[in-house]
């Protein structure tokens, strides 16, 4: 016999442990405080995701559908223009990296040795998988070593997540306020169309 569910109850249960495990990590999460915050019962949370290691996984999951789908409406053609692509895909990154439930998932899953997540190992994968896109349109030089450019594109997403509270009292405004956001989006397309000497 089925749980009977409400048809938006398992996207409710979605968001409720990203932001559970965003701000309490995984340890603090617990089946029944994810289930009260999606205001459904422990056992639909169960029938859902089958266990709470279950649902930090599709949780990572759901993490990185949103970077594909984002990356997806920025992908390169062979028409596209290369300061324009770059500037649609940084942007649309720096972007999704300052919602603060996806932030602190990411800054836990990525950063916490407590997160027994294989988000990194997709994370990279994905960065794999767009670097060769990007080979493959063109952007990027074919003798760069894509391995490393694939950490390299990933370490500008997570730095900040990382330096950001000990960098922000230096700054003008919080890294992923708006201003800081658009800031560092121009900042890290100029260092990847122009490099920073002459």
């Amino acid at each position: 016999m089925s749980v009977p569910s409400p048809p938006d109850a398992r996207d409710r249960i979605l968001l409720a442990a990203l932001e559970s495990l965003a701000e309490r990590g995984e340890r603090a999460t617990t089946v029944r405080a994810v289930a009260a915050a999606a205001q459904v019962s422990p056992s639909l949370v169960i029938f859902h995701f089958g266990s709470k290691q279950g649902l930090r996984a599709a949780v990572d999951a759901a993490v990185l559908e949103r970077f594909e789908a984002a990356l997806a409406t920025a992908a390169p053609t062979p028409s596209s223009d290369r300061t324009d692509l770059v500037t649609r895909l940084v942007g649309t990154v720096g972007r999704l990296v300052a919602v603060p439930a996806v932030r602190g998932y990411l800054r836990r899953a990525l950063l916490e040795p407590e997160g027994r997540s294989d988000l990194p190992t997709r994370a990279l994968g994905l960065a794999r998988r767009e670097l060769d896109d990007l080979v493959a349109a063109g952007v990027v030089r074919h003798d760069v070593d894509r391995e490393y450019a694939a950490v390299q594109l990933l370490m500008l997403v997570v730095g900040p997540l990382w330096l950001a509270p000990v960098l922000e009292p230096l700054l003008p405004e919080p890294l992923f306020s708006p201003e800081g956001v658009e800031r560092r989006v121009r900042a890290n397309v100029d260092l990847l169309l122009h490099g920073l000497t002459r």
